[in-house]
């Protein structure tokens, strides 16, 4: 797996995010951050590093375009034992994005409300988030994914007493997001689905 030496944090819950970062920045693992994610860090007195200014590129139409970037899918899905991929990556100034801890914007919750839009429905569909996250997970030889904040505390672990986290654990991690990000789709499919014969909503 190799030394974790940058991560990229954006969560919509927040919970133990604050106390997983400082124990990376105290491993000396630089962070990249978005939003709320990191104004939350920055607040808590932790150095991050906002994609923006990672990328060279702002967030655009109202935050929808922020992480769909080259140099974060480059990072996450450049095979490190790949010597053409570390070509371009260099070619490119893209730098390797070892961790990743993302959760999605929370549609579940949002379409729960009797009150919800097809619209704000819609607003809450996540798209960056799962394309990290499906990233990272193809990669996980080389890249550890957390979807799940209870997963913070086993990977903390394992930085702290190996400076990595295993490939058996990688593993185990990515097959949760997988889980994750398809039940994540099957119950934004289903929604609509539900709003197809409904007048005036196409």
């Amino acid at each position: 797996m190799g030394k974790i030496k940058r991560a990229l944090l954006s969560v919509t819950d927040k919970s133990g995010i604050v106390e997983f970062a400082k124990v990376l920045v105290e491993n000396g693992i630089e962070i990249l951050s978005t939003g709320g994610t990191a104004k939350a860090l920055k607040e808590n007195g932790i150095p991050v590093k906002d994609v923006s200014e990672y990328t060279g590129f702002p967030e655009i139409l109202d935050g929808r375009v922020k992480t769909l970037h080259p140099k974060v899918h480059g990072g996450l899905l450049g095979i490190r034992s790949n010597p053409e991929h570390i070509r371009v990556m260099k070619d490119h100034q893209i730098e390797c994005i070892d961790l990743v801890a993302i959760n999605l914007y929370p549609f579940e919750k949002v379409i729960s409300r009797s009150d919800c839009t097809l619209n704000e429905a819609i607003e809450n569909i996540d798209i960056g988030g799962p394309a990290m996250l499906r990233s990272a997970a193809k990669n996980f030889e080389s890249v550890t994914v957390i979807v799940d904040p209870n997963d913070y505390v086993p990977v903390i672990e394992e930085i702290r007493k190996n400076g990595e986290v295993s490939k058996k654990t990688n593993f185990r991690l990515a097959v949760k997001v997988f889980e994750t990000t398809s039940s994540y789709d099957g119950m934004i499919a289903e929604y609509l689905r539900s709003h197809v014969c409904e007048e005036g909503n196409v």
